[in-house]
């Protein structure tokens, strides 16, 4: 078996790839075989620091059930599933996956599709429901709207009656925000500005800030009275403390720091959200972008791509 590892933290040189290492399927397991890989920025976080080397590179990916482990009875081989938790080391041929972490997918749902709308579907899912309950009249400002995660947060929003006011760092980006609905389009420099001024001086309802440190003081003053400030990533560097004291004087404000793994706790509500997503992807509500792919080997160069932010949408590693 060929296996993608971090022998040591660091840049995109850090994966290095492993040949003949097998794999021993634990009770509550499933052994899949990969179709497909998604590249996501919990991967980054993984290799810079979060994990301790050596370890299996990948977080998410689609393949199907090659063996069922003891306990496991709702899951078969030749099954097609996906998972976005519990299947680390999913940048290799296969990979042992938790059986409550897969979801089986429909077969009208293709693998690129699915691993595009796992980790990124369900943050943007539990983002507008659960985090802040988005609905008719909010005005939602989505940091960089043109990313794999922006765009379906935007789609969502729109679909949930939300006026949407995206930040991007160019003309080509703004335009695919613009595409997936957002009434407004600013560049990073003056959107506080921008968003107060569309808004009659009110803000923003709600801001989902993937960017951190760059955009972070600049949300004070865009986000409304009683407004909620979202920290989902830091493409732009981690968001520097913060005086407590400073949601006071900003408008009684609400800050909050979610993450996936916290919204998925349950088998029942990992396929619930994915139950709803699948079929706004179906209606034809919910569409996934695939900003780029990959092969397998090249697993360093897509996340110089991602890390750069040289791509729009999903990116993924074919096997």
């Amino acid at each position: 078996m060929t296996f993608v590892k971090v022998e040591q933290h660091g840049g995109p040189e850090a994966y290095v790839q492993v040949e003949n290492e097998d794999l021993t399927l634990g009770r509550g397991q499933v052994l899949v075989e990969l179709s497909v890989s998604g590249v996501n920025f919990l991967d980054v976080v993984q290799r810079r620091a979060a994990l301790p080397t050596p370890f299996r590179a990948g977080v998410e990916g689609v393949g199907r059930i090659s063996a069922v482990g003891d306990g496991v009875t709702d899951l078969a081989v030749g099954a097609r599933v996906g998972w976005m938790t519990g299947g680390q080391g999913s940048f290799s041929q296969f990979a042992l996956v938790q059986a409550d972490k897969a979801v089986v997918l429909p077969d009208d749902i293709d693998d690129e599709t699915a691993v595009a709308a796992l980790m990124q579907g369900i943050t943007a899912h539990y983002l507008t429901s659960d985090t802040y309950s988005v609905s008719t009249g909010d005005v939602v400002l989505v940091h960089a709207a043109a990313g794999g995660l922006g765009q379906l947060l935007t789609q969502v929003a729109v679909l949930k009656g939300a006026t949407v006011i995206g930040t991007t760092s160019s003309e080509e980006r703004a335009e695919t925000a613009r595409r997936n609905g957002a009434a407004h389009v600013f560049g990073y420099e003056d959107f506080a500005e921008k968003t107060l001024e569309v808004t009659d001086g009110v803000g923003a309802s709600v801001i989902y800030d993937g960017v951190g440190a760059t955009t972070f003081d600049n949300d004070l003053t865009a986000v409304r009275t009683r407004g909620t400030i979202v920290v989902v990533g830091n493409a732009g560097g981690p968001v520097p403390p913060v005086d407590v004291n400073t949601l006071n004087t900003s408008g009684s404000l609400f800050l909050t720091r979610p993450t996936v793994a916290d919204h998925v706790r349950t088998p029942e509500e990992i396929r619930g959200r994915t139950d709803e997503i699948f079929t706004w992807i179906r209606d034809g509500d919910l569409s996934v972008t695939i900003g780029a792919r990959y092969p397998i080997a090249e697993v360093g160069a897509a996340f110089t791509a991602l890390e750069s932010r040289a791509t729009t949408g999903k990116i993924v590693l074919e096997h």
